[in-house]
């Protein structure tokens, strides 16, 4: 009998088979370096190099350039030493120099960046070529640490913060540099240990990077621990953490602007006490614990003026939700603006309901009343990651002027939330396989109308696979996950038509639309394939899909259900130095979305282009094109609405970024057929006056003209638009905003950081009409329009008529006056021990005037009435065997 193999199969298997046996290709000899054990005094750490048991360790000395000139000898020569015993690591560097009087000794807090020296250690304490540990000590002695979750140099979780101590020395021969690294601050297996190895130094006066284990930028390979030499010589240690107590306490008082005699609410002052508990569980596991956590901000969220549908993400800077949440978050799932599982700022979150009175109280955060999480990597190579958080039942304060009384009621519901991510290594590749699951819960009632703002439960979850082939050259990465929400009718009925999905669009026959309906489930899925590495070519495509009932937003974050997305780039590039350019990059890329009905959403075609030239400033210039589309949430709710066809051009400048004054500039043009169009400028300079001192300034302006900007639904409206008008008129807006940071480091562990930004913005509207016809971007302009009139009256609304009917809408213009700032002293007085203190200002005021800004309205922002915030916190570290 003759078996016909389909000719698709056969050509899979030569694929697989190529891809295979590509990734079977050894790389060149590692290097090897050895650790030795100390039998004598353990070093001081002083920075000084003198102590007897240096000189039995064997120096690694055998760097290569990477910049200016890739593979060269170094210009400065390198020597590095490293011993351990039972507690820690120690490493030691003379770095020579032959003008020790130009070493640069900027000074900044932990993990700031500057002009200076800098020499970072990175272990690959697993040994599994993916992950990594570094610790970097500048020749100011300013220590930084960071973790490498991916197998990328460039993937840095700053927040990473482990104990350990470091100390440098400027002599005659250049300066010398000293790091005592405990082992219960990293994660590792055996007692016997084969560590990764790489040692970077880095010289910015001299434009220069020196490596143990050199990674050419031309490699065939992508990779960076995957390229590290090996540790050799580190036997019976354990890597078990013991319990570190952290309590502290804190208090804030809040002075509110323009005070009200009348209001009893104007000062408000909170004191508070709690504690972070973080405990290793066996030898690969450790516990984060928290009780009563302080979760306040530091540095306040930047001011913009937001007018779509949609919310504005921003970043987490809560130590507890960032320190060693790369499993939980699951960065690497992101792709073309996918959901996000675990958003952390959906908990502490502002309470979504509202008090009610004549002067009210409202948190501005919904207390934790307790949270943990166990994260690690087990022998297996399973990364585990399980956190568990509650937060309480809120009440909001309202005061009746009349009657003298304060009413309580309730603004958000207790809840628990849970999250589940493990991800298993595999191969020698280190390919991955991962799963998510999350859950919420609410106490929801019908008190303060909760029971129909929030669902009840919200259950998510999915798996990821991110398959690496030829040392990473080639990836496949994709997802697959599904979400049900359940809840009060009310609350579901608000998912249903929230701005991710608009379930009532009159037009989208492929949806149901149920206001009964008690729950809605929905799911994701994407595939995507790369080549990540080569001399002159690299590429990617994917296509992905969320169904119109995909919802993650009770504990994730997503913009858009309701999506089936393309893309995919093809970039060009040298990576040779020639007489102009060090390195340049031409890239070419689709980017395009539909909607379940199959119509399109956007397609965007893009051209950027990078040059980097021989002194090291950085040009990029990119264009693009947009044809026309139908979007299916310019209506908010409403039919399909047409989108113009347009075009963009961008372009920016940046100086040497290792210069002790660094700068940018940049500006981009749009426009569209509508005569749509935006102009934005903006610019930064970032100076050292002194090695203490760091100062910047970042302008930016822009002003632009949106030729379909949402108003106001209103009723009586033609068939042509299902008897509703959708009314939309042009938005001339301009905005003007800088932001200023002045920092003075007394000392690495003693700094002061003040921050302000003066932000103005405004919106005139005019030629308001509604839309003419579904499908269509035609508007019947009042006032232009036959049978049409429009009229401003005295108290600001528009009064329309459009033939014996007649309606009116509210006046949108606006401008709006903002000043952020704050001040910040933070102390490290002990190892993982810090004090803060805290002034933020918020003022802002809001005027229906339209009146184009100008640079004055920024020092106007500085005098706009707001709240000053002043507060404390005192933490102290404990750790216990």
């Amino acid at each position: 009998m003759i078996v016909r193999i389909p000719r698709a199969t056969i050509l899979l298997f030569g694929l697989s088979t190529l891809l295979v046996a590509e990734s079977a290709h050894s790389q060149p000899a590692q290097k090897t370096a050895r650790a030795v054990r100390i039998a004598g005094p353990v070093p001081r750490i002083d920075g000084l190099m003198d102590d007897a048991g240096w000189t039995a360790a064997v120096p690694i000395a055998d760097f290569v350039e990477k910049l200016p000139v890739e593979g060269a000898d170094p210009s400065f020569k390198t020597e590095v030493r490293i011993l351990y015993d039972h507690d820690a690591v120690y490493v030691g560097a003379r770095l020579h120099r032959p003008d020790p009087l130009n070493i640069p000794t900027a000074v900044t807090r932990r993990d700031g960046t500057s002009n200076a020296e800098l020499l970072v250690v990175s272990f690959d304490t697993y040994h599994d070529r993916r992950t990594a540990y570094s610790f970097g000590i500048s020749s100011g002695g300013v220590r930084s640490d960071y973790y490498h979750g991916q197998d990328s140099q460039t993937d840095r979780q700053y927040e990473y913060e482990p104990i350990w101590t470091a100390a440098v020395r400027v002599d005659s021969a250049g300066w010398t540099a000293e790091m005592r690294i405990p082992f219960s601050q990293l994660r590792f297996g055996a007692r016997d240990q084969a560590w990764g190895l790489n040692i970077q130094r880095a010289i910015p006066d001299r434009n220069a990077d020196h490596y143990w284990v050199m990674i050419p930028r031309a490699s065939d390979q992508s990779g960076w621990s995957s390229f590290f030499g090996t540790l050799e010589g580190i036997a019976n240690i354990s890597s078990a953490r013991g319990i570190e107590l952290v309590p502290y306490v804190a208090a804030d008082l809040t002075i509110r602007g323009n005070q009200n005699p009348k209001n009893p609410f104007d000062q408000k002052f909170v004191g508070r006490a709690g504690a972070d508990l973080k405990a290793g569980l066996g030898t690969y596991l450790t516990l984060d614990a928290t009780v009563n956590p302080d979760f306040g901000q530091v540095e306040a969220d930047p001011a913009e003026v937001n007018l779509t549908a949609f919310e504005t993400v921003f970043d987490e800077r809560r130590p507890f939700f960032v320190e060693g949440n790369e499993i939980l978050t699951g960065r690497a799932q992101s792709f073309l603006g996918r959901p996000t599982y675990f958003y952390t700022r959906r908990i502490g979150a502002s309470p979504r309901g509202g008090a009610s009175g004549d002067f009210v109280n409202e948190p501005r955060n919904t207390t934790i009343l307790g949270a943990a999480k166990v994260t690690g990597r087990l022998p297996s190579r399973l990364s585990v990651g399980l956190l568990a958080s509650v937060t309480g039942r809120e009440f909001g304060e309202g005061y009746d002027s009349t009657t003298g009384l304060i009413t309580r009621s309730a603004v958000e519901a207790p809840a628990g939330f849970g999250v589940l991510r493990l991800q298993q290594e595999v191969g020698r590749d280190q390919s991955t396989l991962g799963m998510v699951l999350t859950g919420v819960r609410r106490g929801v009632s019908n008190a303060g109308g909760l029971d129909a703002l929030l669902a009840r439960d919200a259950v998510t979850g999915g798996v990821d696979w991110r398959l690496r082939f030829q040392e990473g050259k080639y990836e496949l990465t994709g997802w697959a996950g599904f979400s049900r929400v359940a809840g009060e009718g009310a609350a579901i009925d608000r998912v249903q038509r929230s701005s991710a999905r608009y379930f009532q669009r009159p037009d989208a026959d492929y949806l149901t639309y149920d206001a009964l309906r008690t729950s809605l489930s929905g799911y994701t899925a994407s595939v995507r394939a790369d080549k990540n590495a080569g001399r002159l070519t690299l590429w990617g495509i994917q296509v992905g899909v969320e169904s119109p009932g995909f919802e993650i937003n009770d504990i994730g974050q997503m913009a858009r259900a309701d999506a089936i997305d393309f893309n995919a780039d093809l970039q060009l590039q040298d990576t040779k130095p020639n007489r102009v350019f060090r390195y340049l990059r031409v890239g070419h890329s689709v980017v395009g979305q539909w909607d379940f009905g199959l119509d399109r959403q956007f397609l965007r075609l893009n051209q950027s282009s990078t040059f980097v030239f021989r002194n090291f400033w950085n040009l990029g210039l990119g264009v693009g094109y947009a044809p026309r589309a139908m979007s299916n949430t310019l209506t908010r709710g409403g039919p399909y609405m047409q989108t113009p066809d347009g075009w963009n051009v961008q372009a920016r400048l940046s100086g040497n970024q290792q210069s002790r004054t660094t700068w940018n500039l940049g500006a981009s043009y749009r426009r569209d057929e509508l005569d749509g169009s935006a102009t934005s400028l903006s610019a930064g300079i970032t100076t050292r006056p002194g090695p203490q001192w760091e100062a910047s300034v970042t302008p930016r302006y822009t002003r632009s003209v949106n030729a379909q900007q949402y108003v106001a639904t209103l009723g009586g409206g033609s068939a042509a638009t299902f008897g509703r008008r959708y009314v939309f008129g042009f938005v001339q807006q301009s905005t003007i905003a800088t932001q200023f940071r002045l920092n003075y480091a007394f000392s690495p562990n003693l700094t002061v950081q003040g921050y302000a930004e003066p932000f103005a913005a405004s919106g005139r509207f005019y030629d308001f009409g509604e839309l003419a016809r579904a499908r269509s971007f035609a508007l019947r302009t009042y006032g232009v329009t036959g049978g049409t009139t429009i009229a401003r009256q005295p108290g600001g609304r528009f009064a329309v008529t459009d033939g014996p009917a007649s309606f009116g809408f509210a006046n949108p213009d606006f401008n709006l006056l903002s000043f952020r700032s704050n001040l910040v002293v933070r102390w490290e007085w002990s190892a993982g021990s810090t004090l803060f203190l805290i002034w933020q200002q918020n003022r802002s005021d809001l005027l229906p005037t339209g009146t184009l800004v100008s640079t004055g309205s920024l020092w106007d922002a500085t005098s706009a009435p707001g709240d000053n915030f002043f507060a404390l916190k005192l933490s102290y570290w404990l750790k216990a065997k």
